[in-house]
């Protein structure tokens, strides 16, 4: 059954990156830019957790964790730039 599940979610979520990526670059404003990026680190974050079930490796696991972080970081930094014009107050 997981032969057959992991190669159709690679195909599915390599297909949702491909779209997020094209939102970022054709993206009309910016907040949908920010959001496409946000949709891309988690599909990344997909595809690392089933590369990681495909090949039976947690290192790839502890990578989409630290990808998750960074990703979020980056969200909410972005967003508070968009807000304020600044990161830090």
């Amino acid at each position: 059954m997981l032969d057959i599940a992991l190669p159709i979610a690679f195909t599915l979520v390599s297909v949702a990156l491909a779209l997020s990526l094209m939102r970022l670059i054709i993206g009309p404003d910016l907040p949908d830019r920010i959001l496409a990026l946000d949709t891309l680190y988690i599909n990344s974050i997909a595809l690392l957790i089933l590369l990681g079930l495909y090949l039976g490796s947690a290192l790839y696991f502890e990578a989409a964790l630290l990808i998750a972080v960074m990703g979020f970081v980056g969200t909410v930094a972005l967003s508070k730039y968009l807000l304020r014009g600044d990161i830090m107050e």
